[in-house]
């Protein structure tokens, strides 16, 4: 009853006759259940100056710091046909271990014999060069002893020009006396006929000086006659010393070209030679690239090429393998709203796939399972997945990640940002503001390498 009646009925109501009052006055008060409240309150409100630490959530998988450490396919450099494979899937191989052997598989090297034979015509095209090159030294011997005798003949030739000059110059005298006894001759004839005719000499003296002066006439003339060989001998000179230089000329010339002709087979042939000593280095190196090895110490992950007898082409991928030994790191990506937030050296909290883990979001330090990293690298470009890439290392001081994680697990990542009250991460929450701005006080540089530890 709410009693708001001055006059009051409750003492005439008989409260046993009726159940509804029984049962209220059976019913006691619960204090506890406020003691509860009230300590639950005192909780939750001590619990709102808590600190928190303020953190991005994001996935991503396990890969590897370097480019050499991420799994890679082996490939054949050459076509063929597989003869023998020597690994099978998950064996551990070494560098320069076999992983499959090839056969030939073009006719036009299916020859058994087609190195020694290219290297026969190698020789042989090294022999006959080198002949070219014995020709072209006998035509230059040749050449010199022509160069000799052309000499040797000019020289004779103006020697013999020098004799004729010395006796064009005495005959010159000779025509000179010859001339001046005729003159004398002729007019002592004149004065012998004056003589003979006034009767003062005889018809025998007159004779007498008629023969002489036919024979000065005589000699004068054979001095003349000598001189006309003698010109004539001094023009055939010249000519054949023109004669000698133009056959001389040619017999050169001739020469020059058989040795020209000599180093230009030479040249060709030593092409030739270059050609089958480069068709030979492939053949070898061809024969070698049928037996195709491990590049890395590692793990046959997958074989890409099945049986006996499939023939391959050059450049197909044959396995694949995984680095033995390799730099462990976890790409994480981040909304591109939280790439303020982030700097390199940047705490992070991780999470592998098959390690149980508790995590308390706000309390990493308290998570049990997880384990430690630290950013190395942020992308500048977004990814195609619309948000950007990180590289998260191992951190030292941390315990260090499991050996047995495997390249393409899957990772969690907590990225660690400042710490707060929860009363105002709620209240940031609440507001839809961002995390604060974090700058760590810490400025120490992260290292660029961590401990490598083989794979178990």
């Amino acid at each position: 009853m709410l009693n708001i009646s001055l006059k009051s009925v409750a003492q005439y109501i008989e409260k046993g006759e009726y159940k509804s009052y029984k049962t209220l006055s059976s019913r006691s008060h619960s204090k506890s259940l406020m003691k509860i409240l009230i300590a639950i309150s005192v909780i939750f409100i001590i619990g709102m100056f808590l600190p928190w630490t303020q953190n991005i959530r994001t996935n991503g998988t396990v890969s590897t710091l370097n480019p050499f450490d991420k799994p890679q396919n082996i490939q054949a450099i050459i076509g063929g046909r597989i003869e023998k494979w020597y690994v099978t899937e998950g064996d551990v191989v070494g560098i320069g271990d076999t992983i499959v052997k090839l056969t030939e598989a073009k006719e036009e090297y299916f020859d058994p014999n087609l190195l020694s034979n290219t290297n026969e015509q190698r020789r042989v095209k090294l022999e006959s060069a080198q002949a070219y090159v014995d020709k072209g030294n006998f035509l230059g011997e040749q050449l010199r002893t022509l160069d000799n005798l052309q000499n040797s003949k000019l020289q004779q030739l103006e020697i013999k020009q020098q004799q004729i000059d010395l006796e064009l110059e005495s005959l010159e005298q000779e025509k000179v006396a010859a001339n001046t006894y005729l003159e004398n001759s002729q007019k002592q004839l004149e004065r012998m006929i004056l003589m003979y005719d006034k009767g003062i000499k005889s018809l025998t003296d007159l004779e007498t000086k008629r023969l002489s002066n036919r024979e000065a006439e005589a000699k004068f003339l054979s001095v003349d006659n000598k001189l006309l060989k003698l010109r004539n001998e001094k023009l055939n000179i010249s000519q054949e010393v023109e004669l000698t230089l133009s056959d001389y000329e040619q017999k050169r010339a001739k020469i020059e070209s058989e040795i020209s002709t000599a180093d230009s087979y030479r040249y060709t042939l030593l092409g030739e030679s270059n050609k089958l000593e480069s068709k030979l280095n492939l053949l070898e190196r061809r024969n070698e690239a049928f037996v195709i090895t491990s590049p890395i110490a590692g793990r046959i992950n997958k074989v890409l090429k099945n049986g006996i007898g499939e023939f391959v082409k050059a450049q197909d991928d044959i396995a694949t393998i995984v680095p033995d030994i390799y730099q462990k790191a976890v790409e994480l990506y981040v909304n591109p709203v939280d790439m303020p937030l982030i700097q390199q050296g940047k705490e992070v909290r991780l999470q592998f796939d098959g390690w149980p883990a508790i995590v308390f979001s706000g309390w990493p330090n308290n998570s049990f399972g997880t384990f430690g990293g630290k950013v190395f690298s942020i992308d500048n470009n977004i990814s195609e997945n619309g948000r950007y890439r990180l590289l998260v290392i191992e951190d030292d001081g941390e315990k260090p990640w499991p050996d047995l994680i495997r390249i393409g697990s899957g990772a969690r990542g907590l990225l660690l940002l400042n710490d707060v009250k929860v009363y105002y991460e709620l209240w940031r929450k609440l507001n839809g503001f961002p995390p604060d701005f974090y700058n760590p006080e810490d400025s120490k540089k992260v290292k660029t390498k961590v401990p490598l530890r083989k794979v178990k």
